[in-house]
């Protein structure tokens, strides 16, 4: 696995530390980010959208990220888009 390292909350002051990566073998994002509260998890599991299965499946998990990183996430998907260019 080669991760590119993109960017780290701004704000993580030494504490909690959400960080945006991209994987570039796979040209996937990897995100670190706070565990949901359980109710937002239970939520999260029970919205019903059309072609998906309720619940959160083995493997996959919920996490939050401050929307202030949006810039970090949109960075990443363009290292995806555009492996290319650094």
């Amino acid at each position: 696995m080669s991760l590119r390292f993109i960017g780290i909350d701004p704000e993580t002051g030494g504490k909690a530390s959400p960080t945006v990566w991209v994987d570039q073998e796979t040209q996937e994002l990897v995100l670190q980010g706070w565990k949901p509260s359980v109710e937002l998890e239970a939520e999260c599991a029970a919205f019903e959208v059309p072609g998906h299965a309720q619940g959160i499946p083995d493997g996959e998990a919920v996490i939050r990220m401050p929307a202030r990183m949006a810039h970090l996430i949109r960075e990443a998907c363009d290292a995806v888009d555009r492996p290319h260019i650094r």
